[in-house]
């Protein structure tokens, strides 16, 4: 497990911007953690470092939103076409099911964000990203990065 501190929503956006360049296609990144503590600020730096175009707004409301790649800005060997960013603060696994879980998630030209996802733990497959998000004081988070969901 990585730990690591920011002390502001750059910090956040910044650290998401590298995880982006390690991605390959096929993952599911699981944010969970407490409210307001950097969960939306990370997938929307992941979504730009990605080669999402903007504006990058949560889900929240939507559940899911589906977005296409821009394949001009993609790193050499990356041949992602799509990420799909869900918020499940709202829903049940069964909602999430019948969104198509299933046939988007871990897709390997795709990348899945589902912020919330100790919600949906039970349908998220071994191998997961987890990223959990922690206040520590007023202005730094916490943020671990482990393979499998840690109870």
């Amino acid at each position: 497990m990585q730990k690591i501190i920011t002390q502001n929503s750059k910090q956040t956006e910044e650290l998401a911007k590298l995880l982006a360049m390690e991605i390959r296609g096929g993952e599911i990144i699981c944010l969970s953690g407490d409210l307001g503590a950097g969960k939306t600020t990370f997938a929307q730096g992941l979504l730009e470092g990605l080669g999402v175009e903007g504006p990058y707004t949560s889900p929240t409301f939507a559940i899911m939103k589906e977005y296409e790649v821009n394949l001009k800005f993609q790193i050499s060997n990356l041949k992602l076409l799509k990420v799909y960013h869900i918020d499940t603060y709202r829903v049940e696994e069964r909602d999430i099911l019948e969104l198509g879980w299933k046939d988007f998630s871990g897709k390997k030209n795709a990348v899945t964000i589902v912020e919330w996802a100790e919600r949906i733990k039970d349908i998220v497959p071994a191998g997961a990203l987890w990223i959990h998000f922690s206040w520590k004081n007023e202005n730094e988070r916490e943020i671990r990065i482990h393979s499998q969901e840690n109870s």
